[in-house]
């Protein structure tokens, strides 16, 4: 597996595993069989038991065909739906704990999962995926056509990391909050805030402290109450993690 590594716009590189292709093989079956299985029940409950190919036969050829495409609309639209709501992941990409994100460190949106579902038909459909496992095995971000066009990947979730990995901080059962307005930030702020932070504190750079602290105070509307930085980012943290678990 490769390693791909992600520049935040604070300058910050976040290094993640890059999915290996029999992980993303193996989410496509899965989300296939769920395909499958879908086409098989709808086909046995509408068009057998309802007997719902005798009313198409009474129809002209666009009204039937327009039918049928409507019943196995879902089939098309699995891949995008899916991500769409569950940020990056399907139902084969749950099981198999990877998903798509953007390479430039933002969470991926629809436009872009839009445009990996587009160019499926290239990648997938047309030449049997020989395309997609071409482009992702000599991609040096594990990318085929799709991702390189929307600038995502696919990553696994398996990683080994802790808390001083991830937008998580301790905070014990007493602690009282500063800063409500914190929750105007996403997990991704908070993420690039904690990477960049980490590393300012480690080389003592208070140029890039300082420019953190005034991009989240621009951003939320705080201002900096500690007479401290540092203490400012952490109470941030803490804060973020305070309100968002108790939401």
């Amino acid at each position: 597996m490769s390693e791909l590594s992600i520049n935040t716009t604070q300058n910050v590189k976040i290094n993640f595993i890059a999915a290996s292709p029999g992980e993303r093989i193996g989410s496509y079956f899965i989300d296939l069989a769920i395909k499958i299985a879908y086409v098989i029940v709808i086909t046995m409950i509408f068009f057998y038991w309802l007997k719902l190919g005798l009313l198409l036969d009474k129809l002209d050829n666009w009204s039937r065909m327009s039918i049928i495409f409507l019943f196995y609309l879902p089939v098309i639209i699995y891949s995008i739906t899916l991500e769409s709501i569950f940020e990056g992941q399907t139902i084969g990409k749950k099981i198999l704990k990877i998903k798509v994100v953007k390479i430039d460190g933002y969470q991926a949106g629809f436009g872009d999962y839009l445009m990996r579902w587009f160019f499926r038909l290239v990648d997938i459909s047309l030449f049997s995926g020989i395309i997609a496992l071409i482009t992702v095995v000599s991609s040096k971000k594990g990318q085929r056509l799709g991702d390189m066009v929307a600038g995502t990947s696919v990553i696994t979730l398996k990683n080994k990391i802790n808390i001083s990995h991830t937008i998580l901080e301790e905070i014990g059962s007493a602690y009282v909050p500063t800063y409500p307005l914190v929750i105007k930030l996403s997990d991704n702020d908070m993420r690039i805030v904690k990477e960049t932070f980490q590393k300012a504190d480690l080389k003592n750079d208070y140029e890039t402290i300082a420019k953190l602290v005034a991009k989240v105070e621009s951003v939320t509307g705080i201002k900096n109450q500690s007479g401290n930085q540092r203490d400012f980012l952490r109470i941030i943290l803490k804060d973020y993690n305070f309100y968002t678990q108790n939401m």
